[in-house]
């Protein structure tokens, strides 16, 4: 089967850069992927740090559709704990009425910043619900489905439009398979977050195998990796060489994926919980193009899936323009050869 590829990008502020800088680089990238032929670009959702622009991934979006004309555009993800799902669907209601199939909707559950943020973005809400429970709420207003005997009957998230955003669940761990399973949704698992190839295969296995076919007929897995793609492999390993993975791991039994020590440590310090901090290489699929396309389509037979999501954490912005374009020649020779 034919691979799809997509891009995910976390508009990073790399030292010496500015925010606005940043969110230039969302723009160009965006531009260039759709120039290029990209199957689908998505954009990530962080608080409360220095070293990621995007906090509000539906106003970049919207910005995002007025500069582009035809590619696929989304949220890698909003971070539904956080939010009404009546607002949720409104803002991608809106974005999808803008731009009639061009939008996904992704929906992760990670905090998406520190304690503190998440304490801010929940401050003065009282009703509690797990993220199933607001996936499920959610469907049913983008659905304008609310049945009679919920409490918000009749409800209209306008406006209307003629092809809603579809939902996508993304995740690291098996537990977000199984609610993707259970609700029928498009399920990305996220191996640059999550770099235990056991937890993405059984992730995968439990999504396929529990599949509920109510929205389609068969599951969509989707995997999400970081790339690196330079003119040769000895280039791409030198542009791999600055790059850290760092988690936080609480005496709750919850591990947090940072940005650097710094962050760890203050999210620590701010949960009031005992903590361990490791820093290791991160796993990156890098490499000449070559390299890069072989190194994909093992990942496609492994997992079996039709999709991968690319997101390149190079932090010069021109290297990272020549990975993307590398990374597309790389799969077009084939298909040219074909």
């Amino acid at each position: 089967m034919g691979l799809k590829l997509s891009i995910l990008d976390q508009s990073p502020i790399f030292a010496g850069e500015s925010a606005e800088e940043a969110l230039r680089h969302s723009l160009q990238l965006a531009q260039l992927a759709e120039e290029l032929g990209y199957n689908r670009f998505w954009v990530s959702e962080h608080h409360d740090t220095e070293h990621v622009a995007g906090s509000s991934p539906e106003v970049l979006l919207a910005y995002l559709l007025a500069h582009t004309k035809h590619i696929r555009l989304g949220s890698g993800g909003v971070m539904l704990q956080h939010y009404s799902p009546y607002k949720v669907a409104e803002n991608f209601n809106v974005l999808a009425a803008l731009a009639p199939g061009r939008i996904d909707l992704g929906v992760g559950r990670a905090p998406g910043g520190l304690p503190r943020s998440t304490r801010a973005l929940q401050r003065g809400v009282a009703e509690a619900q797990d993220l199933l429970e607001k996936l499920k709420e959610l469907q049913l207003i983008l659905d304008h489905n609310l049945p009679e005997d919920h409490p918000l009957h009749g409800l209209r998230a306008a406006p209307l439009p003629a092809v809603p955003a579809p939902v996508f669940v993304l995740g690291t761990s098996v537990g977000s398979a199984e609610i993707a399973a259970e609700l029928g949704y498009p399920y990305v698992f996220s191996q640059f977050i999550n770099t235990d190839q056991e937890v993405a295969r059984q992730a995968f296995t439990v999504y396929k195998e529990r599949f509920n076919p109510v929205r389609s007929e068969a599951p969509t897995p989707i995997l999400a990796v970081a790339v690196i793609v330079a003119d040769t492999d000895e280039e791409a390993q030198e542009l791999a060489s600055h790059q850290k993975l760092v988690k936080i791991h609480l005496a709750s039994g919850r591990t947090i994926t940072v940005a650097s020590i710094e962050h760890a440590n203050e999210f620590g310090n701010q949960t009031n919980e005992s903590f361990t901090i490791e820093e290791k290489v991160p796993e990156l699929v890098k490499g000449s193009k070559e390299t890069v396309r072989r190194k994909l389509l093992e990942l496609q037979e492994q997992y079996e899936v039709e999709e991968i999501i690319v997101t390149t954490p190079i932090k010069i912005f021109d290297k990272r323009i020549n990975s993307f374009k590398l990374l597309k020649e790389a799969f077009a020779e084939v298909a040219e050869k074909r």
